[in-house]
């Protein structure tokens, strides 16, 4: 049996530049790779819409996106069907599980700058709701200031009761608050 020669790297430059260039990739979580050359973008955004398709932005963060708070958010908050597993990740990522009769209530999806990915946002109906709702994991305070800013802004009160009727504990406590502001 006889062995091939092995091909002689060739030195001449032209035969060097026939092949494409190798693109350089970057790796911004366990799993998701980027071209090194992409533009910046928001990449514990992308991780989560990555890691879930059903991922959404809620809460704080959410809140923050419609710029109805002051609070700059130190995680990103992202609500995912009751049930599901939440994705193990090594970004700031707070997973919080909704129900999943009332996870569709004011879900739409927005895309993330800089990138093809499409991530779930709730509406700021919604999260002036979960605001309420889990006003005693984020402050009562957050949630007030949230519904007087989009108040300020010119909110329809009875589009908010109407999403705060779908959602337990919900409709009282925000009752209580329009009618304290008003």
């Amino acid at each position: 049996m006889q062995r091939r020669p092995r091909p002689v790297p060739s030195a001449c430059p032209a035969a060097a530049s026939t092949e494409p260039p190798v693109p350089e990739i970057e790796r911004i979580a366990r799993g998701v790779y980027i071209p090194s050359d992409a533009p910046a973008s928001d990449w514990d955004l992308v991780e989560a819409a990555t890691r879930r398709s059903d991922a959404t932005i809620c809460l704080v963060s959410a809140l923050a996106h419609h710029d109805l708070t002051d609070t700059i958010p130190d995680r990103l908050d992202v609500a995912i069907p009751r049930g599901a597993r939440p994705p193990v990740t090594d970004a700031a990522i707070a997973w919080h599980r909704f129900d999943r009769s009332t996870f569709d209530v004011g879900r739409g999806t927005v895309s993330v700058g800089g990138t093809d990915t499409e991530i779930g946002l709730y509406s700021p109906e919604r999260c002036i709701a979960d605001a309420f709702r889990l006003r005693g994991l984020i402050g009562y305070e957050t949630a007030r200031d949230a519904l007087k800013e989009w108040l300020r802004r010119g909110g329809r009160p009875t589009s908010l009761i109407e999403v705060a009727a779908l959602l337990p504990r919900t409709r009282t406590p925000i009752l209580h608050a329009l009618e304290v502001l008003s």
